[in-house]
């Protein structure tokens, strides 16, 4: 089944998620959408300083929105700072150092935040692919506390604040390649079998699809989404995916190509007329399953996997 699905997966890739890809869909893409003044609202972006993460920010504060970049790195998220003012001419730019790995960090930075801002927008863009099992200071596998964990705190810390806001949204940067992956609740660290990097990178983002349709039905003051970026030309894909990169680096999206939906389902009137908790690709809802592939789960799976991160989420709690 495993070979189905990537099979499937990587023809309609090719299709579908590269440059040409976005150029066939960006035909039917109405270009007044994103025709948009954002000033007076606030967008919080984890991993703000390179890839998709900075060319969305840099979009939206052309469009005169706040922008609160949340980086792990000092000094990358100071230099992408000072690029995004210079070319957007908006000093609303603002570095918060937070390593997203870390739940207690999130947390921390969480509440700190909503004592002090405004959100109207969160995007959950930080990422982390790596290729052997690594844990965190706090005992956590890498992947699932970055990609998994660390976004759920953040989501769940700012609702309350997001809910005094109008039109507060919550955009979360997820992977086609959830697409070759049912959700595996009794393994949410990957300590059976081996440790596949990519394969965790998947399960990862199918299960922020699931957590963003919960959120979903369980919020329904804030519009929830998540997406596809397709393959673009990023300094992440560049160093976890080295093969890949060789083999397609001329089929690529540019990384301006990659955010535009992000920025589209954060900042456009017609993103929030679609329904809550869905997964968009280039401006359009699409299906979350291939077709035959068996990656449903089960309502109770869904259950346990919330639940899971609840405990998480409590135990961290400062």
């Amino acid at each position: 089944m495993s070979f189905y699905r990537n099979a499937v997966w990587f023809v309609k890739g090719l299709q579908e998620y590269t440059k040409s890809g976005y150029e066939a869909a960006a035909k039917h893409f109405v270009a007044a959408d994103l025709d948009v003044n954002l000033s007076g609202r606030s967008f919080v972006i984890t991993g703000a300083n390179s890839g998709i993460g900075k060319a969305t920010a840099h979009e939206i504060a052309s469009r005169g929105g706040t922008i609160h970049m949340v980086c792990r790195n000092e000094g990358r998220a100071e230099a992408a700072q000072k690029e995004i003012v210079e070319r957007s001419k908006n000093q609303n730019v603002h570095v918060h150092i937070v390593d997203m790995s870390s739940a207690r960090e999130v947390w921390e930075f969480a509440l700190n935040f909503s004592q002090s801002h405004t959100v109207h927008v969160l995007i959950n863009n930080a990422g982390c692919m790596v290729n052997q099992r690594e844990l965190t200071e706090e005992g956590l596998e890498k992947s699932f506390a970055t990609n998994t964990l660390g976004t759920y705190i953040l989501t769940t810390a700012l609702i309350p604040a997001l809910k005094m806001v109008e039109d507060p949204r919550v955009v979360t940067v997820s992977s086609g390649g959830m697409l070759t992956q049912k959700l595996n609740v009794d393994d949410l660290q990957f300590e059976k079998g081996t440790f596949d990097g990519t394969m965790v990178y998947a399960q990862n983002k199918r299960q922020q699809v699931i957590l963003t349709d919960r959120w979903a039905s369980q919020h329904k003051e804030i519009h929830f989404s998540c997406m596809h970026p397709g393959w673009a030309d990023t300094p992440a894909v560049q160093t976890s995916m080295p093969s890949f990169y060789a083999k397609m680096q001329n089929k690529l999206r540019t990384e301006a190509m990659g955010g535009d939906t992000v920025v589209w389902l954060s900042v456009s009137a017609a993103a929030i007329k679609q329904p809550s908790g869905r997964f968009f690709q280039d401006r359009k809802a699409v299906a979350t399953h291939l077709p035959l592939a068996s990656t449903r789960s089960s309502p109770e799976d869904e259950e346990k996997l919330q639940a899971a991160l609840d405990e998480f989420t409590l135990k961290f709690k400062p």
